[in-house]
């Protein structure tokens, strides 16, 4: 018969300190930390202090205090839980958090092996890179270049790697020579829990101008719309006065302009 090996006591204590943050903030915040270097995250946690505490557990080991935790609801977050995740305890709302996340990631240069998150393009046009070696470089990858003072003017442009590809060698040596950075550093959001509501949040990666430039777009046309039905409220009520202004001169510039013929013969 196989017996469980005790569970040490610095590992009771971890699984402790994480029932009570759970137990004590409003929200559980999981974020992706793959691909993020050590000292970036450490400045990403420096930045969070005084608003969340950042952990970085076991897998097991956050599984296991929430299940010490009591709350059933919670359980739901565990599927989002992977092995290069992290957990934010906070009190500040998930999506004003996550939306402070995303908003502080950080363009990033290409390393080789990377998949490419959108296709990455050479753009056409001038360059600061001298004739020479470069000529050839930019030959090996199939974008079509010309010189002119010396310098290299990249005459179409060029997709270099496809979303989902893996970037090469030669693709990421060209896009450091040229500056471009298609990747971010940051910790992504993917899931978030709100302990007061027992609501799980998923997909809560907010882009905050994105959603404001949205929302304009669709109360524009919703306000249309109403006007067109005339539905009254304070919003439409000035534009609906408006429209029936307009209404009442065509009108009355019609009435004008007709002169009702009068027949005075009888006949």
């Amino acid at each position: 018969m196989k017996t469980q090996n005790p569970v040490s006591d610095e590992k009771k204590e971890v699984v402790k300190d994480l029932v009570n943050l759970i137990k004590g903030n409003k929200t559980i915040l999981v974020v992706s930390i793959k691909d993020i270097p050590a000292s970036q995250f450490q400045e990403i946690g420096k930045k969070l202090r005084g608003k969340a505490e950042v952990r970085v557990p076991k897998k097991s080991m956050i599984l296991r205090a929430i299940e010490s935790s009591g709350n059933e609801e919670l359980k739901k977050l565990e599927s989002s839980i992977k092995e290069s995740t992290a957990v934010l305890f906070s009190n500040t709302d998930s999506f004003e958090l996550a939306s402070e996340l995303i908003e502080g990631k950080r363009a990033a240069k290409a390393k080789p092996g990377q998949e490419a998150p959108e296709d990455i393009e050479v753009p056409a046009g001038p360059t600061e890179m001298m004739a020479g070696p470069a000529v050839s470089e930019f030959g090996g990858l199939g974008i079509k270049i010309q010189i002119e003072g010396g310098k290299i003017v990249v005459r179409e442009a060029k997709i270099i790697a496809k979303k989902g590809d893996k970037v090469t060698q030669k693709a990421a040596d060209m896009m450091s020579k040229m500056d471009i950075k298609p990747f971010s550093i940051g910790l992504i959001p993917l899931a978030a829990f709100d302990t007061k509501e027992g609501k799980l949040y998923l997909n809560i990666k907010i882009n905050r101008e994105e959603t404001l430039r949205n929302l304009k777009e669709l109360f524009a046309k919703s306000l249309g719309f109403a006007v067109k039905i005339t539905y009254v409220c304070p919003d439409t009520i000035k534009f609906i006065l408006g429209k029936a202004g307009r209404q009442e001169k065509i009108i009355e510039n019609l009435m004008s302009n007709h002169t009702p013929q009068i027949n005075e013969g009888g006949n």
